[in-house]
């Protein structure tokens, strides 16, 4: 292959891998998107208005309720093993900073990110999905 054909053939693999355009979603695209990838973007809808209900009225259990366990957390650059929901409210301001809140807070439905792996809130700063047998909705993420 010549130097021309491989300069040609990376520059059109460079914009292939560019970040494409950010465009608005409506309402209805998430829930089609949630259809698709979970079966049925209701409980994901209901979940999503629980957390970020429980997030402004910083209510430390009802988020502890809806986290998977047991938990992987950065506290202080360490990684933690969150056992249990008490854990998880014991260490609550190291786990939900400042960072995740204001992520949480700003989110809309409409806006959500949502891929094999889940739904996530901000810039990843929150993941969740269905676990277990029963694919119950929980939080299996928190990064600062």
């Amino acid at each position: 292959m010549r130097k021309a054909d491989i300069r040609l053939t990376m520059a059109m693999l460079m914009a292939l891998a560019a970040p494409l355009p950010a465009h608005a979603q409506t309402v209805n695209e998430v829930n089609a998107t949630l259809d698709t990838l979970f079966g049925d973007h209701v409980a994901y809808k209901k979940f999503f208005d629980a957390l970020t209900q429980a997030m402004a009225a910083n209510d430390k259990q009802a988020i502890a309720a809806m986290v998977d366990y047991p938990f992987q957390a950065r506290i202080n650059g360490k990684a933690v093993k969150i056992r249990d929901s008490a854990h998880f409210v014991a260490d609550y301001d190291k786990i939900v900073t400042e960072k995740v809140k204001q992520a949480v807070a700003k989110q809309t439905y409409a806006s959500l990110f949502a891929n094999w792996q889940g739904i996530s809130i901000g810039d990843g700063e929150l993941w969740f999905s269905g676990v277990g047998d029963n694919n119950k909705i929980k939080i299996t993420a928190i990064n600062d």
